[in-house]
């Protein structure tokens, strides 16, 4: 494809996606419109003052028409009604400027918000893999900042370009009207700008999109290190996570260096050539009136409509190379939309409103690259209400395991059962309503404690967050805070303290009331005298309830009936044990 068809096609798109603000935009343009004839009235006063109040030439014809002889007839009168047409052609252009204003900023804010909530909703989609890969901080500058171009491409370019080609032939046509030599001779060089706009755009896109990475790559690092800043501190490499993030800085500010020459020298082959236009209409005119052919005020008006005429074919070039940066932008945004999620949910996917609990990997086997096999030959049955323990070295595939049963990923071979049935053949978020998850870090989000516990259960009264909250051994200290259950837990809930959070994430998992559990290292991150409460609240959790249980201690596997081991991602051994249950 032609970088100008892809070009098309990539503005097409944009006026696809906002396609819900075109009244908007089309009323942004009537309002843009108005500033041709405005344009055209502006150096008007001047002409009269020059030619009629100073001079003796007559009024124009259509002014003559309109005002009283008394007014017309009279110098004074032909000054007041410049001064008085300056005055109004000056109120104009400022309500046609607010209007424009306002309804620019309505209609561009609201654009950039919608677009921002579908790639936010789509990188919410998108498969745990894809996250794991790429990371969050290029999905985050991607969604906050290349969405924002969105508005520049339809506002800021596409629409300056339609209403400077209507207000270039505008121009063309009243310049030719006053004198047809110096409108060619203003004409003659906007082929050069044509060429000098068509030479440097390919120059700027690519540019554009070199600086849009490195400001991504600079965006993770932050993000990375602050989310982490507690591991940062505890090995003093403050200064060199510091280093790293100027490195990345210093690249993106020598990238947007290049893109200022590059812009830089556009701009000067741009201005160059208008301004040799200018010279040459500044020349030739001047000879006209001292031929005869033009008034001093013809030769004004002829200069400001060749100045005006010069501005839209600037607007042209410009607008055309600035584009691609905001181009750039948007085809990012675009590329995180058309990644598709690896986790898909099949046409004509079945309900599922509560199941029973009953689990069967068949054979079943997981690669993350489609070469090494993570899990492979995994036969488990699992019936309604079991209590599996998962153990194993780390690395051995006991998390992915858990894994696939929410279908974060999709098995490479074999298939899971749930209930007899595939899981992918379930609605995807019927299926996931039936696991509660426990982790090894519980993640807390930045709201009170009731939000919290409450997380899976938004209209859940307050008696239940309560009674869920006894349950796992939580109301106690909960209540103990100074705003109870009002507390705001802080980012990822690190105002609390480990064995808190855990408690918390398994009051959560006791309101949602799923048929099925998983448990992942739920007591590895605290003290014996919260594994105790934990475990107690773990026990009543799990009954009735069919449950996996990922632990490295043997003694927390104790209340399970089954016991799973896996070495190298294949099933080692799977015997009954003894349940203190």
């Amino acid at each position: 494809m032609s970088k100008k068809s892809s070009d098309l096609a990539l503005l097409r798109r944009v006026l696809g996606e906002t396609r819900g603000y075109r009244l908007h935009v089309a009323g942004l343009w009537v309002l843009s419109l108005l500033s041709s004839p405005l344009g055209l009235l502006a150096p008007l006063p001047l002409k009269i003052a020059v030619d009629s109040a100073v001079g003796d030439r007559p009024l124009p014809g259509f002014l003559q028409a309109v005002l009283p002889a008394a007014v017309s007839g009279t110098k004074t009168g032909v000054l007041g009604t410049a001064v008085i047409l300056m005055f109004l052609v000056a109120l104009l252009s400022q309500l046609q400027s607010m209007a424009s204003s306002y309804l620019r900023v309505y209609a561009s804010e609201r654009m950039v918000l919608d677009f921002r909530a579908k790639l936010f909703r789509h990188a919410q989609r998108l498969s745990v893999s894809y996250h794991d890969m790429r990371g969050t901080g290029d999905s985050v500058y991607r969604v906050q900042w290349d969405a924002a171009a969105i508005q520049y491409v339809v506002i800021d370019g596409i629409l300056p370009f339609l209403t400077s080609i209507v207000f270039l032939a505008a121009m063309i046509y009243v310049t030719v009207r006053i004198d047809v030599e110096l409108a060619l001779v203003a004409l003659t060089l906007s082929p050069f700008l044509y060429v000098a706009s068509r030479l440097s755009r390919a120059r700027i896109r690519r540019g554009w999109g070199v600086v849009r990475k490195l400001d991504s790559a600079t965006l993770s690092v932050v993000q990375e290190v602050l989310g982490v800043v507690r591991v940062v501190k505890g090995f003093g490499r403050e200064d060199h996570e510091q280093k790293r993030y100027l490195d990345h800085g210093r690249a993106g500010i020598e990238a947007r260096d290049r893109m200022a020459l590059i812009e830089g020298y556009y701009t000067l082959v741009v201005g160059m050539t208008t301004a040799l236009g200018m010279a040459a209409v500044l020349w030739i005119g001047v000879r006209h009136i001292q031929s005869g052919v033009l008034t001093v005020g013809d030769l004004l008006l002829v200069v400001s409509y060749i100045g005006q005429l010069y501005s839209p074919l600037k607007t042209i070039g410009t607008r055309s190379a600035t584009l691609q940066g905001h181009l750039s932008s948007v085809e990012r945004a675009f590329a995180l939309l058309d990644e598709l999620p690896e986790v898909i949910e099949r046409p004509n996917a079945r309900p599922l409103v509560r199941a029973r609990g009953e689990i069967r990997f068949e054979n079943m086997s997981f690669s993350y690259d489609g070469e090494h096999e993570v899990l492979s030959g995994v036969s488990i049955e699992v019936l309604p209400g079991a209590r599996v323990g998962i153990q194993g070295r780390t690395g051995a595939g006991k998390s992915t395991l858990v894994s696939l049963l929410t279908r974060f990923y999709d098995v490479s071979g074999g298939r899971i059962l749930l209930d007899g049935v595939d899981l992918r053949d379930y609605k995807l978020a019927d299926l996931r309503n039936q696991f509660g998850i426990v982790l090894q870090d519980s993640v807390l989000f930045s709201t009170t404690i009731a939000e919290n516990i409450a997380y899976a259960r938004t209209r859940a009264t307050e008696e239940q967050i309560v009674e869920a909250a006894k349950l796992a051994n939580a109301h106690d200290f909960i209540s103990g805070l100074p705003q109870g259950y009002q507390t705001l837990v802080g980012e990822r809930g690190m105002r609390l303290s480990g064995g808190e959070r855990q408690r918390i994430a398994l009051a959560r998992a006791f309101l949602k009331d799923a048929p099925v559990l998983i448990l992942d290292e739920p007591t590895s991150s605290v003290d014996n005298r919260t594994e105790v409460a934990i475990l107690d609240a773990l026990k009543r959790l799990m009954k009735g309830r069919t449950t996996f249980m990922i632990a490295h201690r043997l003694s927390t596997l104790g209340y399970c009936d089954l016991r799973l081991e896996i070495r190298d991602g294949r099933l080692y051994e799977l015997h009954e044990v003894a349940t203190s249950a």
